[in-house]
């Protein structure tokens, strides 16, 4: 079974193509490109697909990463994969950014593992997998306060963009950072979504934070009464 996976979470946009047989990873690219996901993605997926010498045809089901991220690239990212899905009637499965990151770590140390993304405003997204790579402290917005002392309780070690600010916290932390990674590795996305369940893993974009644009509910016209 063929599975592509996507991700627009972070500035990187990626791509991979997972081969059941063998779990091996055929062809990925994640060029860097900061913004504008929307006109890129199209070209990264042409060029993964032309390295495996693949046609979207073959493709079985797609991954696509759900956040926590930017809100901008998770809605590109999941609209794109609903989008392949529909058109090629395969499942989509939704990965979340932090399980893609924890979970492949939390197995290679044998050890809990703490994801945790700098989500600015002095906040982290935060989820710890146990050595198992079972989640055992589901995803959510913390201060780094809070997620220190969360790390501290389980003994975790600290991957992710987010893991500085939790040692600024506490010095004891420091020697557990293995990795500062921005955005989940597309090949451990792709290797995810190639055995979740879709039903179970919809393809649903998880922020963990509203979105910074509101309506301006303060200029809303009344409606006239007839």
């Amino acid at each position: 079974m063929l599975t592509l996976a996507i991700d627009c979470s972070a500035r990187f946009c990626s791509v991979a193509l997972h081969k059941g047989e063998g779990d091996r990873i055929i062809a990925e690219a994640s060029p860097d490109i900061g913004r504008g996901h929307a006109e890129q993605l199209p070209s990264v997926l042409q060029t993964v697909l032309d390295a495996a010498g693949v046609t979207l045809s073959e493709v079985a089901r797609v991954g696509v990463t759900i956040g926590p991220g930017s809100f901008a690239g998770i809605r590109v990212g999941v609209a794109f994969a609903r989008g392949l899905a529909l058109a090629n009637s395969i499942p989509a499965v939704g990965v979340g950014s932090l399980e893609a990151i924890a979970v492949p770590a939390t197995l290679a140390k044998a050890a809990p593992v703490m994801a945790a993304l700098d989500a600015r405003r002095d906040r982290v997204w935060a989820l710890i997998a146990g050595a198992d790579g079972e989640i055992i402290t589901p995803g959510a917005e913390w201060t780094p306060v809070e997620a220190a002392a969360e790390a501290r309780r389980t003994g975790a070690w600290l991957i992710g963009s987010g893991a500085a600010l939790l040692a600024a916290e506490d010095e004891s932390l420091a020697e557990r950072v293995i990795g500062d990674v921005a955005a989940p590795a597309i090949a451990d996305v792709a290797r995810l979504a190639s055995h979740l369940d879709p039903g179970a893993n919809p393809p649903e974009p998880r922020y963990l934070r509203d979105a910074d644009a509101k309506p301006q509910t303060g200029f809303a016209l009344p409606h006239e009464v007839v």
